[in-house]
């Protein structure tokens, strides 16, 4: 089926029956996974799905239907239950797709389908979630089971079509593995977990090495124990800062800044961190896994430097907030066919610093190394942040002995002002979000 061709077809129904702006997202995907335990198979699924949203505007007024069904009689009954939800909104001058001035070009994002990963073979799941686990138990004797271990692929083509000249598709591959190893010893349980998600089956880490790498982060916290109450150096290991950097980025958004309920609203333009500190979201990051030409409206996607050189630069928008603040859209809009567009990131990173990870804990005679953060994370209106941590301790410059039933707190505007260090180890671990390690001045734990 030419899924372009039918999403113009359905904007051309809908707009033939009476709506002013009309726009179709189609989605099409395929994925599969297995899940290992104790060297059997315990799991195994493929499946696919489809499905098109329509939304359209009509006198100011927005109706939004989705259906998965493709048949003639669908699609019709998916224009009607739309215009006639528009008829029942109420009116606003706000509503209303991108322009040409906002769809523009799209930027280069090289490939994003891998014929390797769409045609990935069964077996070869298998084999490696069962590879995963053979050398994630000999790693280390300490290991007694497995809470999962699996891989996976997906496959996803998306197609958006609108009446206001928006006509556009593009395909995608992912692959990925994990594992999460339970160890014990004297009693004590401690879990770990690593992974690898990519575009590319070259790209993708060895499934020993996942396994491997698993096993080491779950029984270096065996022995784990609470410190005393105190004020450290504290630095966040590569995924920790990931998520510490996702909080920040969504006090980012347009709509909460418009609304008064972030931390950064009034800070455009002000330094909050040194130099060395750069967050960007990259639409157009080559091989990322949230890379695309355009965003779920049809805007072409960019790279948008939210903290630049430790200056607030720039907030995140679609279409729909940027006619709010009187800006433009950054090409954030994030959906799926069953959903309107909302506010979202797409290749989040923290831009790696020059000094090597070693070097950060070297520098620090006595400090936690952060390595999970329990928890909601900070609050996007007040920027504080009190969170459950594990990790392990650092003295004279050496990781020691493993953390854990520890409370770190701070304010993430402080945080911002007081990181530095930033590790040259940027990396992507299972996401969209990536970031090296950072190092804080202090931060205030709270154990015993």
């Amino acid at each position: 089926m030419d899924y372009q061709k039918l999403a113009k077809k359905i904007v051309q129904r809908a707009t033939k029956k009476g709506a002013h702006q009309a726009e179709a997202f189609l989605e099409v995907s395929r994925q599969s996974n297995v899940r290992v335990r104790e060297g059997q198979i315990e799991d195994l699924t493929q499946s696919t799905s489809k499905g098109v949203g329509l939304r359209v505007v009509v006198k100011g007024r927005l109706g939004f239907a989705f259906t998965s069904d493709f048949e003639p009689s669908g699609l019709e009954l998916l224009v009607d239950q739309a215009l006639k939800l528009a008829e029942a909104a109420a009116p606003s001058k706000l509503n209303g797709l991108p322009g040409a001035k906002e769809l523009g070009r799209y930027g280069d994002t090289g490939d994003l389908y891998d014929p390797a990963v769409a045609n990935l073979p069964g077996d070869w799941k298998v084999k490696a979630a069962l590879e995963m686990e053979k050398a994630g138990r000999a790693e280390d004797s300490r290991v007694t089971t497995f809470n999962a271990v699996g891989a996976g692929d997906f496959v996803s083509e998306v197609y958006v079509a609108s009446s206001e000249g928006m006509a556009g598709g593009y395909s995608g591959t992912y692959v990925y593995l994990y594992a999460l190893p339970v160890a014990a010893a004297d009693g004590q349980l401690q879990k770990g977990y690593w992974l690898d998600y990519k575009r590319f089956l070259a790209d993708l880490d060895s499934p020993e090495s996942i396994g491997r790498e698993a096993t080491r982060r779950a029984v270096r916290m065996l022995g784990a124990k609470r410190v005393k109450t105190q004020q450290v150096p504290v630095l966040f290991d590569p995924l920790v800062t990931a998520s510490f950097m996702s909080g920040v980025a969504r006090a980012a958004s347009g709509n909460a800044v418009h609304q008064q309920a972030s931390m950064l609203a009034s800070l455009q333009g002000k330094r909050l961190a040194s130099e060395h500190v750069t967050l960007v979201d990259n639409g157009l990051l080559s091989r990322g896994l949230a890379t695309a030409p355009f965003d779920g409206e049809g805007v072409p996607t960019r790279r948008t430097p939210i903290i630049d050189r430790g200056v607030m630069s720039n907030f995140l928008y679609d279409a729909f907030t940027a006619r709010k603040a009187k800006a433009r859209p950054t090409g954030n809009a994030k959906r799926g066919y069953n959903a309107l567009p909302t506010i979202g990131t797409s290749n989040l990173y923290l831009e790696a610093g020059t000094t090597p990870p070693e070097q950060l804990i070297r520098e620090v005679d006595r400090g936690f190394y952060v390595t999970s953060l329990l928890g909601h994370g900070a609050n996007p209106v007040t920027g504080e942040l009190s969170a459950g941590a594990n990790g392990l301790w650092i003295e004279n410059g050496e990781l020691t002995h493993a953390v854990q039933e520890v409370t770190v707190a701070g304010n993430v505007l402080k945080m911002l002002q007081d990181m530095d260090g930033v590790g040259n180890d940027l990396q992507f671990r299972g996401g969209t979000v990536g970031a090296p390690t950072v190092r804080f001045r202090q931060l205030t734990l709270s154990g015993e």
